[in-house]
């Protein structure tokens, strides 16, 4: 397939500020409902703990999304499929808004994950593609630091207003939100180009089969599914479990990740000089270590913040190790092997709940967790092996 050139780059400035917000609602949507659980518990009186699914349904939904939609876009064109996907986002997040029962608003958030998941696929391919070749590395950089971020910030957010707009009100406050994204990516996308097609559309997914039976890869996938899974559970198991009883702590709690996301990616040339794969051992391992001090010592709320701030910071450094040393051993399928990384990542995002609503207590969640990350360092350690025999 064949794409011609582009007559002109995207304007930088407002694209760059479209795109960061659009990702934080996007990605967003996923955490946002985590605050939420108590209020929308008590309307439908139902159980916290079942209203995990609203999370895990709304994951699913934005895993799969990920696989269908990058190739689409490469058929059909970006800006064509965000102009579709960011209004149907926009009745999805409205529907649940109106949802009389969780059951309804469990079938919404799925769709809804679907919907927004034309974002994230077509949205990064479209900076690679318009933006000038010397901003391609700040933009891509700065739209990966808005999916990390949302997961505090509108942790944060969704905390900070649900008492005055309800839940309800904050989902139609993000239907409001979609629409204005949908006039706004109108307003600084270029035009799509025409493509060429010299490959059947079925063609573009023959090689995620192949992708997965590679020893090596799918070990590294299963490091991906279990730091993003465990990061969603122990916020998830927060919530849930009723050890801050503060909603000022919680507050604080949630938004004290912040500056590890901000910071970490600063240590980016003195944490390059390390392997890929040995960064992603290193803070695998050091997010169990965390995990495993939190469920022994059960710290008061500046100690817990400490820590997960410690946590935070080796999720935001455990990422694009494994998204690098994935790319690495992708050889000629690289975008495909991408969007697999993607697709585990909402995989564990779906999950996490349900690992956080299983556990009878915080402390045996954490060492649950700490457990899972020692499986994904090993899985990473073993994928390192399996290279090695093969050269």
């Amino acid at each position: 397939m064949s794409t011609l050139t582009l007559n002109r780059p995207a304007a930088f400035a407002p694209t760059l500020t479209v795109f960061v917000l659009t990702a934080l609602l996007v990605s967003g949507q996923l955490y946002v409902v985590i605050p939420l659980l108590h209020d929308m518990a008590l309307g439908w009186h139902s159980d916290q703990g079942a209203l995990t699914w609203l999370v895990t349904a709304f994951a699913i939904g934005y895993g799969l999304g990920f696989l269908l939609f990058g190739p689409l876009s490469d058929q059909y064109g970006r800006r064509r499929l965000l102009l579709i996907g960011m209004p149907v986002a926009a009745v999805a997040t409205a529907l649940v808004a109106v949802s009389p029962n969780p059951a309804v608003a469990i079938a919404l958030r799925l769709v809804q994950g679907v919907a927004v998941a034309t974002f994230p696929p077509a949205g990064m391919a479209y900076l690679s593609e318009s933006v000038e070749p010397r901003r391609r590395v700040v933009a891509i950089s700065a739209i990966t630091g808005a999916f990390l971020a949302s997961a505090v910030l509108l942790q944060v957010v969704g905390q900070l207003t649900v008492d005055v707009l309800g839940w309800r009100g904050l989902f139609v406050l993000s239907a409001a939100g979609f629409v204005g994204a949908a006039f706004a990516l109108r307003a600084v996308m270029v035009p799509d180009v025409r493509r060429e097609r010299t490959a059947s559309f079925l063609s573009v997914y023959r090689a995620v089969p192949s992708l997965l039976v590679k020893p090596a890869l799918a070990l590294r996938y299963v490091a991906v599914l279990v730091l993003l899974g465990g990061f969603v559970a122990v916020y998830t198991g927060l919530q849930l479990s009723g050890i801050v009883t503060s909603s000022t702590e919680m507050l604080g709690l949630r938004a004290g990740g912040l500056p590890s996301i901000l910071l970490v990616p600063l240590l980016t040339p003195w944490l390059a000089r390390l392997s890929a794969p040995v960064r992603a051992v290193v803070f695998l391992g050091l997010a169990a270590v965390v995990l495993a001090a939190i469920g022994v010592t059960v710290p008061g709320a500046v100690g817990l913040a400490v820590l997960l701030a410690l946590y935070v910071a080796a999720i935001t450094a455990g990422l694009p190790a494994l998204n690098e040393s994935i790319a690495m051993l992708a050889e000629g399928s690289r975008g495909t092997a991408l969007a697999l990384f993607s697709f585990f990542l909402a995989v564990g995002s779906s999950l996490g709940p349900l690992a956080a609503a299983a556990f009878p207590g915080f402390d045996l969640l954490m060492y649950g967790l700490a457990g899972a990350m020692v499986i994904g360092a090993l899985a990473v350690l073993a994928s390192r092996a399996v290279t090695s025999r093969r050269r």
